[in-house]
This record gives C-alpha cells, sequence and structure tokens, in this order.
C-alpha cells in the first residue's frame, strides 16, 4: 500500500475516533407544565375517558388489571409523545407485560413511530416505562389512509400478561401527554375535525299510522294487474305458445286417407 493511502486511512480512522469521543446530546424528557392541575382519576372506556390537556400530569392509583383511559385534544401540526411510569408497591409472583395504545376520534389505533410500547417488567422490579411517540397530526389525509388527523385522541393503559395470582393487586400510574407544534410543515385545512356522532335518535311513542293505498280511477278496470306486470306478460305468452302449438300441429298433420 502506498504512503498516501496510508495517510489518508489514518487520517480517516483519527476523525472516527473524534466523532465517537463527542457525547452526543440526550433527547430531553417531557416536562409537566408550570402549574399544571394533576389528574387523579381515569375512565374505564372510550366514553368515560377523562380529560387531559398537553402538559398536564396524571397520577393515578390503580390496580392490575384494569384499563385506564384518558382523552386528550390535537391540532394540526402537533407532535404527541405519552410517557408513562407504573409503579409496583408489592411484590409480584412473576413478570408481566404492560401496554399503551392511542387510539383517534374514530377508534383508529395509531401507530407509534418511537418509545417503548409493550415493555416486560421482572417480578422484581420496582416499576416499569412506556412511551409512544406519535405522528404529526395532519390538517387533511386521503379517505383511505389511516393518517392522525386533528380531533380527540384516546390513550389506554392496561397489562396484557401476568400471572393469575397478580390479578389485583395495587399499583401506581403516572402519565403525561407532550404536544411539540415546532417545525410544522403542514398547510392544509380540515373541513370538520374527527369526532364521532354521539348525538342518539329520537324515541317515538306514538304508533306508526299505516298509509292509505291511493285510489287509483281506473273504475271497473282497476282489478286488472298493470300492463307492465310480469303476470299479463306470462298470460300473453302462454297463449301465444298454445297457437304456436295448434299451428304445428296443422301444418304437420297427414292427411286422412278416405
Amino acid at each position: 500500500m502506498s504512503t498516501p493511502t496510508l495517510r489518508a486511512a489514518a487520517a480517516l480512522t483519527a476523525a472516527g475516533l473524534v466523532l465517537l469521543a463527542v457525547p452526543v446530546p440526550a433527547q430531553a424528557a417531557p416536562t409537566p407544565s408550570p402549574g399544571a392541575t394533576p389528574v387523579t382519576r381515569a375512565g374505564t372506556s372510550f366514553l368515560t375517558a377523562t380529560g387531559i390537556a398537553a402538559g398536564q400530569p396524571v397520577r393515578v392509583d390503580a390496580a392490575t388489571g384494569d384499563y385506564l383511559y384518558w382523552s386528550f385534544p390535537a391540532t394540526a401540526g402537533e407532535r404527541h409523545e405519552i410517557t408513562a411510569t407504573v409503579s409496583f408497591p408489592e411484590s409480584r409472583s412473576g413478570p408481566s407485560t404492560w401496554t399503551v395504545e392511542v387510539f383517534d376520534g374514530l377508534r383508529r389505533r395509531q401507530s407509534c413511530t418511537a418509545g417503548a410500547q409493550t415493555p416486560t417488567a421482572a417480578a422484581s422490579a420496582a416499576s416499569v416505562s412506556l412511551g409512544c411517540a406519535l405522528r404529526q397530526v395532519r390538517s387533511w389525509a386521503e379517505p383511505w389512509s389511516a393518517d392522525p388527523l386533528p380531533g380527540t385522541y384516546y390513550v389506554r393503559l392496561s397489562v396484557t400478561e401476568l400471572p393469575e395470582a397478580d390479578l389485583g393487586l395495587p399499583v401506581d400510574v403516572e402519565l403525561l401527554v407532550s404536544a411539540d407544534a415546532s417545525d410544522s410543515r403542514d398547510d392544509g385545512e380540515l373541513k370538520a375535525p374527527l369526532v364521532p356522532n354521539t348525538k342518539a335518535g329520537a324515541v317515538l311513542n306514538a304508533e306508526p299510522v299505516a298509509q292509505q293505498d291511493e285510489e287509483d280511477g281506473t273504475g271497473y278496470f282497476g282489478w286488472l294487474p298493470d300492463l307492465g306486470s310480469r303476470w299479463v306478460w306470462s298470460a300473453i305468452g302462454g297463449v301465444l305458445a298454445a297457437v304456436a302449438g295448434v299451428v304445428g300441429f296443422a301444418l304437420t298433420r297427414r292427411p286422412r286417407r278416405p
């Protein structure tokens, strides 16, 4: 190998070592908004989900096996990140797997681009951390796509796998939803936010009145079927078939000899 080639390789190696030596700044964890009132309850379904705002901390005492629901508003251009921590105050008999899921206003499950969405906590672990970073909320999208659109979003925290003996043990849940609208490149506009139709229909107490048949002015021939009815055409077809049979028989019959 020539001397210039060796010098170039040495320079590249030194540059790589310098890059490895430079520390990469870690991404800051979401923090609650100053003065935000903590939320101390959670819903048990989509209809009873507790409403929270971005930057509002959540601290709930729950039991292992509960389904916890929260809802938060999302506008176009925002990127949301959900972080949750489940603490186990008591000892457990085995590992458990937890999951955090996010749904939009049409109950469509939104995918996470980063974060530990379904971590497993060992039996000796005192807590487990979950996270889900959502895609940027778009102002419009094609009807066939599942892109996140403005509206109300739902967060569900639950346990998916655990020993039956640990079902019902108390846990402490901390959750935070953060919103970042910086570096938004969305310039469209949605006609209406994605909100499910929850308006119930009116209850009719009165009995329905049967509509009276309209009187047709056909006189004595009102009992006859319409000309376009299939019964009329069936009858005409039968008559024509009978006439054709008689004519064909007359043409093909041999004359009798006297």
